[in-house]
């Protein structure tokens, strides 16, 4: 079968990339011309890794260049835990602590603009009833 070995290499890859919360995606920047089969990788969603914009792009290049960055990836957070510098809680706890920084960002991103709203349209009801 041609080809068999590929697809099962971009399995593996797909498995790593989402284990640590990216998803594959088509750059914006577009193709790159020396190789035209380049792919980036994006956080998969806003509570997968909070530290990053949704349509952040970590990582653009080949499956290849791929392989090694998330070998690097793995291999760092293996050394951390190794060092004892960071392990899965105290990560969970800091992703967690964004998590509720951009909620609470959020949240009165939201208020400024209800009361934006509202005061925009006190203003035009004040002026309607008194002609201004």
């Amino acid at each position: 079968m041609s080809g068999y070995q590929t697809i099962l290499r971009i399995r593996k890859i797909e498995e790593t990339v989402n284990r640590l919360g990216f998803m594959l995606a088509n750059s914006k920047h577009g193709w790159d011309h020396n190789d035209p089969d380049t792919i980036a990788l994006k956080p998969r969603d806003e509570d997968a890794l909070p530290v990053y914009t949704r349509d952040a792009e970590v990582f653009h290049g080949t499956l290849e260049q791929l392989e090694v960055w998330l070998r690097g990836v793995e291999w760092a957070r293996e050394y951390d835990r190794m060092i004892q510098l960071t392990n899965d809680k105290k990560r969970t706890a800091a992703e967690d602590k964004e998590r509720t920084r951009l909620r609470l960002a959020k949240e009165r991103q939201e208020k400024r603009k209800v009361l934006a709203i509202l005061s925009d349209k006190s203003e035009r009801e004040v002026n309607r009833k008194f002609k201004v």
